[in-house]
């Protein structure tokens, strides 16, 4: 019988609609899944119009659920496993997806809190990593009020860095010293020392400042671009003592870095935050939120009520 899931549907306007899939098959070394929440990502939103995922097929990255069926090849986890999973087309109430995209779900953590961590967890995670995050750097977080910025916070802070959270306005810096942040500023103006690390969300002009905040040696990490603005840069500004822009994606075949996010939210040492959770047959009301940044960490849907 056909599943339910969310499409990418260009007849619409907003390219997004529910529709019907057939049945997900797993393959030898995949896991067939019952997917009970999932979260919503910018990535979503602009792959249902750029064109990188097809019309009629579904969308979404980030969701968890309980093993149907194991993996034929006897890898991965069994069935009745609690998994969260970080792979293409999420958005569906049953996905078939390789064992190396899932990971089990520790005790002490939600299928709802691990939903929200594999598309802003992972870039987190690994844009510090790739950025050498140590004991004593400083460490910019632009967007921090975002699901990327939030985790960014938290875990350069675990790392022992001294960390900026910008925000785009004093309500939005709100948690953000209680989550690791050692300076919650409005904006760049008032950063006066230069950084060793930024992991940059927001793209446009606030790259820009960015890059010139950065000290000799430092690096820049592009990890978002919600504000969907051109970056110009004056002259010379990428002419001077050495620093380094990096431009990131996340890889697939993910399950040890997610098996890393999870036992760090079941220790409590980082925490999943859902500024917005509800039925996905509310999507659209979700997607206009993040769109207009009213959502304070992730949005989470639940497909199933009683989930």
């Amino acid at each position: 019988m056909p599943t339910r899931a969310l499409i990418v549907d260009p007849s619409v306007s907003t390219s997004i609609a529910f529709g019907e899939i057939a049945t997900p098959v797993a393959g030898p070394g995949q896991v067939l899944i019952d997917v009970r929440h999932a979260s919503l990502n910018y990535a979503d939103l602009n792959n249902a119009g750029s064109g990188r995922v097809p019309a009629g097929a579904p969308l979404g990255l980030d969701a968890a659920g309980i093993v149907l069926q194991g993996a034929a090849d006897g890898t991965g986890p069994a069935a009745g496993t609690r998994v969260v999973l970080f792979a293409d087309g999420a958005f569906a109430e049953r996905v078939a997806v390789d064992v190396a995209a899932v990971a089990e779900i520790p005790e002490g953590v939600g299928l709802a809190e691990a939903a929200a961590l594999p598309t802003a967890g992972l870039a987190a995670l690994r844009s510090l990593r790739s950025a050498a995050v140590a004991p004593g750097k400083r460490v910019l977080v632009t967007g921090a009020s975002g699901g990327v910025g939030r985790y960014a916070v938290q875990l350069a802070a675990l790392a022992g860095a001294y960390v900026i959270a910008s925000v785009g306005s004093p309500t939005r810096g709100d948690g953000l010293s209680n989550a690791g942040a050692d300076e919650v500023v409005v904006g760049l103006d008032d950063i006066e020392e230069p950084v060793d690390i930024v992991v940059e969300t927001i793209g446009g002009p606030h790259l820009v400042t960015a890059w010139e905040l950065l000290a000799p040696g430092g690096n820049l990490q592009s990890v978002g671009w919600t504000s969907a603005e051109p970056a110009v840069f004056p002259p010379y500004a990428t002419v001077g003592p050495p620093k380094t822009l990096t431009s990131y994606v996340n890889e697939f075949a993910a399950a040890d870095d997610l098996a890393k996010l999870l036992q760090l939210a079941a220790e409590g040492a980082l925490v999943p935050e859902i500024g917005w959770r509800g039925s996905w047959n509310r999507f659209a009301e979700a997607a206009d939120a993040l769109r207009g940044r009213r959502v304070a960490g992730k949005a989470v849907f639940d497909l199933k009520s009683h989930a």
